[in-house]
Order: C-alpha cells, then sequence, then structure tokens
C-alpha cells in the first residue's frame, strides 16, 4: 500500500472511531431524554384517561393531532383493533424506550372505546434525525480531509517521484540530471541539495577521469624511467664489468694491470649494487621491515636533505608506537609524497618535519617556509596522502598561508586508546 493510502486509511479510521464515540454519546443521552419526555407523557395519560373518563365528548380531532408524545384515538362500538406489540417497533425505539407502558382503554357504556397510550415516535425520530446528521456531517468532514490531504499530499508525493526519478538516473551514470525547482520552500531545498549531490558527482567523476588517466602517465613514465635505469645506468655497470673481465684474460701475465683491472670491477659492482638499492628503494622501502619507524624517517629525511639541498629539520617526541607494516608503509610513503611536493613545488628553503606520540595518538606535522599558494588542482601527490590517511583511519589536514609557507597536520588515533 502506499504512504497516501496508508494515510488515507489511517485517517478514515480516525472519523470512524470519533463518530462511534460521538454516536454513542448521542445514544446515551438520547435514552434519558427519551425517558425523560415519556415519563411525562405517560402523566398526561393519566390525567387524560380520568379526565376523558368523566367527558368522552371532550376528546376531539383537534385535541388528537396537538397530543405530543400521546397516541388518543376512538373506536366506535362493535370495531376491533389489536394493540401494537413490542416486536412491531423499529429497532430505534426498541433500544430508546424499551420498557413500554400498556397502553389505558376505557370503555363506556355504548360499547365504544378510547385508547391512550405513550408515543414515542415523535422523539424516536428527532433522534434519527440527529444520528444522520452527524453521519452526514462526519462524512462531508472525511471527504474534505481526504481530499484536503490529496492537495497537499500531492505537492509532496510529485517532488518524491521526481527525486526517485532523479535517483534512477544518477544510478544509471546520467550524472548531469537535475531536479527543477517547485514552488514549495521545502522542495525548493531539496531540489538544491540534489542538484548540489548531482554536480558533485559529476565533478567527483571528472576528477577520477583525469586522476586516472594521470595515473596512467604516471604509470608510463615510471616504467620509463625503470627501463631507463636498467639501460642507461646498470645496464652500463654491466656491460663495463663484461668488458673488464674480458680485459682480464688478455692481463694475465700482467700483475699490475690486472690488479687495477679488479679494482675497476670491485667499483663497478659497488655501483651497481648502489644502483639496485636505489631502485629498490624507490620501489618499495625494505628498511621499514628491519628498522623501526623513527629510524626509517631519519633515514628519509637524510636521504631526501642530501638530494635536494634544501634544510629538514625532523623532531621526534614522545614514545612512537610500533605499528602494523601496513600502517608503517602509508605512513611512510606520505611523508615520502609530502616531502617530494615540497621539494617540486614549494620552492621552501627550510622544512620542519615532527613526529609525536603519546597513548592516544600518532601527530604527524610538517610545515616548510615556501611560498604558500594554493594548487590549482589536487594533483596526484594531494590525493595520494588522503588516500593514505584514509587507509590509516587518520586525519588529514592542510593549510597554506601565501608567502608563509603549507602546513600539513596528521593525527591518527591508536587503536585500543580510550578517549
Amino acid at each position: 500500500m502506499s504512504a497516501l493510502g496508508r494515510t488515507y486509511l489511517l485517517v478514515a479510521l480516525f472519523f470512524a472511531a470519533v463518530t462511534l464515540v460521538c454516536t454513542a454519546v448521542l445514544l446515551r443521552q438520547a435514552v434519558r431524554d427519551v425517558q425523560r419526555e415519556l415519563d411525562a407523557a405517560q402523566q398526561v395519560v393519566d390525567y387524560l384517561a380520568v379526565s376523558l373518563n368523566e367527558r368522552p365528548q371532550a376528546l376531539t380531532m383537534a385535541l388528537q393531532r396537538s397530543l405530543r408524545h400521546i397516541r388518543a384515538e376512538r373506536i366506535p362500538p362493535g370495531a376491533e383493533r389489536a394493540l401494537p406489540s413490542d416486536s412491531q417497533r423499529p429497532w430505534l425505539s426498541r433500544w430508546l424506550y424499551p420498557q413500554m407502558t400498556p397502553a389505558r382503554v376505557l370503555h363506556f357504556e355504548d360499547g365504544g372505546q378510547i385508547r391512550l397510550a405513550v408515543n414515542p415516535d415523535d422523539e424516536v425520530e428527532e433522534v434519527w434525525d440527529s444520528l444522520l446528521q452527524l453521519l452526514a456531517l462526519f462524512g462531508l468532514a472525511l471527504a474534505l480531509s481526504l481530499v484536503t490531504i490529496r492537495w497537499a499530499v500531492g505537492h509532496a508525493l510529485g517532488v518524491l517521484e521526481d527525486l526517485l526519478g532523479g535517483l534512477r538516473r544518477i544510478s544509471r551514470g546520467q550524472l548531469a540530471t537535475r531536479l527543477v525547482a517547485r514552488r514549495l520552500p521545502e522542495a525548493q531545498r531539496l531540489a538544491g541539495h540534489f542538484n548540489q549531490m548531482a554536480g558533485a558527482l559529476e565533478a567527483a567523476e571528472a576528477d577520477n577521469v583525469r586522476l586516472t588517466r594521470t595515473l596512467m602517465e604516471l604509470q608510463e613514465r615510471e616504467r620509463t624511467r625503470l627501463a631507463q635505469v636498467l639501460h642507461d645506468d646498470l645496464g652500463q655497470y654491466v656491460a663495463g664489468i663484461r668488458a673488464r673481465a674480458c680485459l682480464l684474460r688478455v692481463q694475465a701475465e700482467q700483475p699490475e694491470a690486472v690488479r687495477e683491472t679488479a679494482g675497476h670491477l670491485e667499483q663497478h659492482s659497488l655501483d651497481l649494487q648502489n644502483g639496485f638499492r636505489t631502485l629498490v628503494r624507490d620501489l618499495y622501502p625494505v628498511m621499514l621491515d628491519h628498522l623501526s619507524l623513527e629510524a626509517a624517517v631519519e633515514q628519509l629525511v637524510a636521504q631526501w636533505q642530501g638530494a635536494q639541498g634544501i634544510e629538514c629539520r625532523l623532531q621526534l617526541q614522545g614514545a612512537i608506537p610500533a605499528l602494523a607494516i601496513e600502517d608503517k608503509l602509508h605512513l611512510y610513503r606520505l611523508i615520502q609524497e609530502a616531502l617530494t611536493n615540497v621539494a617540486r613545488h614549494a620552492h621552501a628553503s627550510c622544512v620542519r618535519l615532527q613526529l609525536r606520540g603519546d597513548a592516544q595518538a600518532l601527530r604527524l606535522l610538517l610545515c616548510d617556509n615556501g611560498h604558500g599558494q594554493p594548487p590549482e588542482r589536487a594533483g596526484v601527490g594531494l590525493r595520494s596522502m588522503r588516500e593514505r590517511a584514509r587507509c590509516l583511519g587518520a586525519r588529514l589536514r592542510l593549510r597554506h598561508w601565501p608567502g608563509r609557507g603549507w602546513a600539513l597536520y596528521l593525527n591518527l588515533p591508536l587503536k585500543g586508546a580510550t578517549a
């Protein structure tokens, strides 16, 4: 059942309950009123019985028509008329006045009769009219309520239909979908929020497309760089080692030349080993498997400072907690990416890196004294840092001040820490 149907049902049940209560109250009061009126009419019947017994000619047609709640009829001599039984009375009359007083029958010498009885028909008819008016009133009120609900809820249902249609189109990938604002203020706010959400999804999809394209280009550049390193650097060392090894055959009888060639071979092997270490460190920081986080960060800072020529002041405060290898890798890569961004974009001469740990959290602060200008749009580096912070379950905040540099703050709550 739809929401509108359930609303109709609830309203109808409410009106039915109110109608039953009001009907019960009306009938209860009607019983008292009918009993009071008919008791008074019974006294009139008793008085008329005494009066007409002495003067039967006083019962005229005008008097019969004017009597209220009393049935008075003259029966000619020789005529027979059966008295009405209770079963012949209407149900409402029997319910309102169950104990009918027997009719008073006056007999005269000429064989005629005058029959006097209480007549509840007028009172019953009034009660019946009141019931009909009550039912008609509640029926009209119910109809007006349902029409009003249909009119009022119709606009809301229209808004919901628009929203459902928009969500269906969004789920099919039609992110350019927008809702047209209706006249209702709530509908306008809903359409505004929906359109804002759709715009954010569309922008996110465009960013994801750009990011995917950038990652693919970055992957190709990284493969190209690896190929160049293997071919130009490591390949040259291997070629040099091979050439020196071949030269040893010629210099077998020349001890000095053999020693010199061996020295070159040793240097080439060392250069080859260092090249492989650098390459492996770029692909995966092996030292994380053997060193603590603070030692690995110290080594990273020393290497970065030597390679970039930028001063980096490292501060380690408190007890740095031991993290799982995956969390340690994410944090290490985040610091590495942050330092790389400083070297590429900040034009800074000094960087301050602070790691502070306690029983509740591990906090990272990195700030520089560069130009502090915001980027036109978030690049791969910023997105990578945000994604790594999300994987860590940490909160990452970035601030910049033009002319004063950038600041990065990371708060990593520790598992099991109490608030």
